[in-house]
Order: C-alpha cells, then sequence, then structure tokens
C-alpha cells in the first residue's frame, strides 16, 4: 500500500473499532487528546452511537469512565495516546477489576520499529496493566489483515466480559489523512451483511454461569438459627429481594453500607455498632448458619464476627467465580443471580424468629445516634446523616473513602426512602473519587451527591473540571478536618509522628479552586447553615461546592464516645 494511504487505513481501523465496540453494548466514550491515537479520535468524532466524554487530565479520565460504567451497567470505551498517558488509567483499571467494571481502554501506540529504541513517548504498552486487564495487542493496520479477524478480535475480547480490556493499537504514520480518496470497497466486501446491520459480526450468547441447591439442600440448611448479610450490591441486582428472603426465614438481614439497603427500615442497619454490644453480641453468637450476598464488605466488626464464628452452614452467593473471603472460612459458594437465589421455594426455617430482640436493639442504637449525633455537637457525622436523610429515590449518593464511608456505615439513619449508593471500594483508595461521582451523574442527569474527605479532594482537584461540565444537581460536600484524620484512629505511637507522617495538615480551604472552575461555592460551620445551603445545592441545575469546616479530632473523639456508650446500653 502507497504510505500516503497510511492514514487513511489507520481511521478505517478505528471506524471499524468504535462501529463494533457500540454495537457490544458501548455507549459512552472517554477520550483524552493526544496524536497516536487520532485515528481513534477522529473516528470517535463522527461515531454518533457514543456519547462522548472529554477531560485533559488521564488518571480522572479513567474515573470518570469508571463512573459511567457503574451507572450505565455498559461497558464504557477510553481513549488515549502513547507513553504516560496509558499508565495514568492505572488506578481506576485496578478499581474496576477488583469491583467487575467493565472499561476497554483503547490506547494508541507507536508501531514495533519504534519501541525501545529512543523513539518519543514511546513505552512498553502491551500487558502494562498486568493480570488487572485482559490485553488484546493489535498490529499496525494492514491491508493483508482482513477486516474481519479485527471484529472478531474485539467481539471475543468484549462479549460477556465484565472486567477491563485493554486494546492496544499500533499506529504507524502519517496519522492526518488529507483526504479519504482511498477506495476500500474491495477490502470491506468480505464482510457481508455487516456494514448494513446493526448486530455484532460475532454475536456471543450470554455465558452465564450458574448453581443452585436443591429442595433438599435448602431443608437441611434453614435448619436452625442463622443470619442473612448483604455485602455490596448494585440497585439492578435486586437487593430488596433479601427483604423478603428475611421475612420468610425469620431471619434478621446484616446490611452493609455497599447493600442499597443500609437505611432500610426492615434490616439491621447499625450491626457495625451492635458488635460492640454485650447483648445483641451474645444473641448473634447462637447463629449457626449464615448465608452471604454480594462483594466486599466493609465494617471490620461484621468481618470478623463472619470469620470467628463457627459456623455448622456457610453459604456465599456471587453472580461471578470470584474468591472473596479473607478469612479463608470453609464454606459453600454458589453462582447465581441474587434476586433466583432468594426467590427459591424455601422452607420455613424452625427456628424463626429467633433473633427478634435483635430489632429492638437496632432501634434503640438508631435512637442513640439521634441524641448523641443529631442533637450533638456539629461534626462530621451530623453532616453523613443529614445527607443520608435528605435522600429521595431519584436521586444518588456517592461515598468517598476513608473517613465519610465508615461514618456512613456506622451511623446512617433509618429511612422509609432513599437513593441509589455508590463507592470505590475495591482497592479502596482515595484517587479519583470526584471523576467516579462525575462519571455516575453524567448518565443518568439526577441529583447526585458526593461526600468526600480534604485530602481526597486534594487528590483529585483537576476533576472540578469534569464537575463544571454537568448540568444536572452535583453537589460535592467536602469534610476538611484539616488532613487525613482517618488515621486519629489508628494506634501511631505517639501523637507527634501522627500529626507529621500521618494526618499531614495542610491548612488549605477550597473556596479558590471551586472559583477557579467556575462553581458555586459556600463554606459552612454549624448544621442549619449546611442544610440551607445543600436544599439550595439539589435544587441548581450545575455542579456546586460546599466545605464543610470541622475540628481535627471532633470525628475520632465521637466515634470514641458513641462506641462507649453502646458498650455500656
Amino acid at each position: 500500500m502507497q504510505i500516503e494511504k497510511t492514514a487513511e487505513l489507520n481511521l478505517l481501523w478505528g471506524t471499524l473499532i468504535l462501529e463494533e465496540l457500540a454495537r457490544l453494548g458501548v455507549k459512552h466514550i472517554c477520550m483524552a487528546p493526544g496524536s497516536r491515537s487520532t485515528p481513534l479520535t477522529l473516528a470517535a468524532a463522527k461515531q454518533i452511537k457514543l456519547k462522548q466524554h472529554l477531560h485533559f487530565d488521564e488518571r480522572g479520565l479513567g474515573f470518570m469512565a469508571l463512573g459511567l460504567a457503574k451507572a450505565s451497567q455498559a461497558p464504557v470505551a477510553i481513549i488515549t495516546t502513547s507513553g504516560t498517558a496509558v499508565a495514568n488509567l492505572y488506578p481506576a483499571i485496578i478499581e474496576a477489576w477488583l469491583t467487575h467494571v467493565p472499561l476497554i481502554v483503547l490506547s494508541g501506540d507507536r508501531p514495533p520499529e519504534l519501541i525501545d529504541c529512543g523513539a518519543n513517548q514511546a513505552i512498553i504498552q502491551p500487558a502494562i496493566f498486568a493480570q488487572y486487564a485482559k490485553q488484546i495487542n493489535l498490529p499496525t493496520p494492514d491491508i493483508t489483515i482482513r477486516p474481519e479477524a479485527l471484529l472478531t478480535t474485539l467481539d471475543e475480547a468484549v462479549s460477556n466480559q465484565s472486567q477491563p480490556v485493554h486494546i492496544n493499537c499500533m499506529y504507524r504514520e502519517p496519522l492526518y489523512p488529507s483526504t479519504m480518496s482511498a477506495n476500500f470497497t474491495k477490502y470491506l466486501s468480505t464482510l457481508g451483511n455487516w456494514q448494513h446491520a446493526s448486530q455484532p459480526y460475532v454475536q456471543y450468547g450470554q455465558a452465564k454461569q450458574q448453581s443452585m441447591p436443591t429442595q433438599d439442600s435448602l431443608a437441611r440448611f434453614v435448619h436452625g438459627k442463622g443470619v442473612i448479610i448483604a455485602g455490596t450490591l448494585t440497585p439492578e441486582e435486586s437487593p430488596e429481594a433479601l427483604i423478603l428472603l428475611s421475612q420468610k426465614l425469620g431471619w434478621p438481614l446484616l446490611t452493609d453500607a455497599q447493600s442499597q439497603l443500609r437505611q432500610h427500615p426492615g434490616v439491621i442497619g447499625n450491626i457495625d455498632q451492635l458488635l460492640h454490644h454485650p447483648k445483641a453480641k451474645s444473641l448473634l453468637q447462637q447463629a449457626e448458619r449464615v448465608i452471604v450476598f454480594g462483594g466486599r464488605l466493609l465494617s471490620k466488626s461484621l468481618i470478623n464476627y463472619l470469620a470467628e464464628q463457627k459456623w455448622k452452614s456457610y453459604w456465599q452467593v456471587l453472580p461471578h467465580h470470584i474468591r472473596l473471603d479473607p478469612s479463608h472460612s470453609a464454606k459453600q459458594v454458589w453462582h447465581c443471580d441474587l434476586k433466583s437465589f432468594s426467590t427459591q421455594s424455601w422452607p420455613r426455617s424452625s427456628e424463626i424468629n429467633w433473633a427478634l430482640e435483635l430489632t429492638q436493639l437496632n432501634d434503640k442504637v438508631e435512637t442513640l445516634f439521634q441524641q448523641q449525633i443529631d442533637n450533638g455537637e456539629f461534626g462530621e457525622a451530623m453532616i453523613v446523616r443529614a445527607i443520608a436523610k435528605a435522600q429521595r429515590p431519584l436521586q444518588q449518593l456517592f461515598i468517598g473513602n476513608s473517613l465519610p464511608i465508615r461514618l456512613y456505615d456506622m451511623y446512617a439513619p433509618t429511612t422509609p426512602e432513599y437513593g441509589v449508593t455508590y463507592t470505590n471500594r475495591g482497592a479502596s483508595g482515595i484517587d479519583g473519587l470526584l471523576a467516579t461521582a462525575c462519571g455516575t451523574a453524567k448518565h443518568k442527569g439526577i441529583p447526585t451527591t458526593l461526600i468526600i474527605g480534604d485530602i481526597s479532594q486534594l487528590h483529585d482537584l483537576n476533576s472540578l473540571a469534569i464537575a463544571r461540565t454537568i448540568d444536572s444537581p452535583f453537589v460535592v460536600v467536602i469534610l476538611n478536618n484539616d488532613g487525613g484524620n482517618i488515621f486519629n484512629l489508628l494506634p501511631v505511637p505517639d501523637e507527634k509522628l501522627r500529626n507529621d507522617y500521618y494526618r499531614l495538615s495542610h491548612g488549605l480551604e477550597f473556596g479558590y479552586a471551586a472559583a477557579m472552575f467556575g462553581l458555586a461555592y459556600n463554606q459552612v460551620d454549624d448544621i442549619e447553615s449546611f442544610n440551607e445551603a445543600y436544599q439550595d445545592a439539589i435544587g441548581f441545575n450545575g455542579a456546586s461546592v460546599i466545605e464543610v469546616t470541622v475540628s481535627q479530632n471532633q470525628a475520632s473523639d465521637q466515634i470514641a464516645k458513641i462506641a462507649s456508650w453502646v458498650k455500656q446500653n
């Protein structure tokens, strides 16, 4: 092929790739500017099936894609140029792999002859994400490689994939076609009806692994005192089906902060604190059987209870084949969707309603929170509870690491109405939280609130540029306690070490950052001012920032006091 047609063939391959990804279910494409990825960028610019999102920072771009994929429950494509641009996606790819979120990285790359020879912006990109992404290394576009080979490679890589895929795309220069004079009719003729259809070239059936207990197994399992635990679940998994299962078996339902059920009045939501309560802990130690639904648990108290209890039967129900048990307990793992598993013909337990007193203790703890937090001193737990109480069904709440999600897990209120909850708890990093929340907000355009700590927000300051492009209510609530005060809860040897090497006080405020990105901003230090600012912000079509100024030790001191009260009451 003549060299002047190289750019046209590069663009054709980019067009084929993006068209096939759209047919494979991709709805959003996130792009950062760069030259080597030009064939993909130009193809995306003319692709009308994909909603485009642009950002100058690849790290934030990857996390925005993560949020879009979480909210849409569909794969999201990411286009970057070569070099460190690709490496900046690594944190988001790790989080996506650990939490089974399908991201598809399309990285522009130098051709083989320019690798490892001193060429500019050239690094070894194949396998850059190690085991955290399935890798597809495409050759440089070549007229001797049939287009159907390209399409079938994509179909096999992406179909039924619930984790990241990295498609490395090597391109030779020139990258910018001056015209589209090349005639590829003969080259594309072997694709048959694909050019006039809307389905992928190869259509894979849904590969679904499913295992279910027999009726006999169900009867044996429910014979005794048991508990149900709801771990990390998405709204699409129908977690509310566990309420009916709990009622049918007469077993208590213990809920994680990420289960979508933490605030439901029909569950044991305050399990993290109840496991400090002598009577509740003694009651729970009578349990002989447990069934765990969903992914990772947040509460260390609940994790320890699960690990230390001598279970006669331990069942775990997961949608994917994955190892999720740091205690390495002996168990039966079932692969099935939650709704199908929980709506089987379950017999009634021989020990129905054995733990009714737990509901009363759960209510008692909630009353304690109302007295000591809602009517107590102004602080982070008060803000978290106020936001949680204000949520409505058509709203979203994204809760950041480290302290905000723990406060929600420990103290979230019981409410008749609440919205969808998102977190990044795969690797539990504090990077990219704002960008991920922006992604969740961009997909549906419904009111979204992010609760984030000051260090986390400093990590992701660039992503305020993404926030300003959101045209639905998006409230960034920054809990500014001047440092990493999660470390106040850890047994650091002395206070000087804690201050100098862990908490890292910075003395910074976020008003000028909000102004730089043109965002509405309020700073508050009492609950009345916060409630007023929050109601204004959640009704405003666009992004706004509320900075909550709190003292360095308020949250850690309050956590210790409440734990002491719970133990004594």
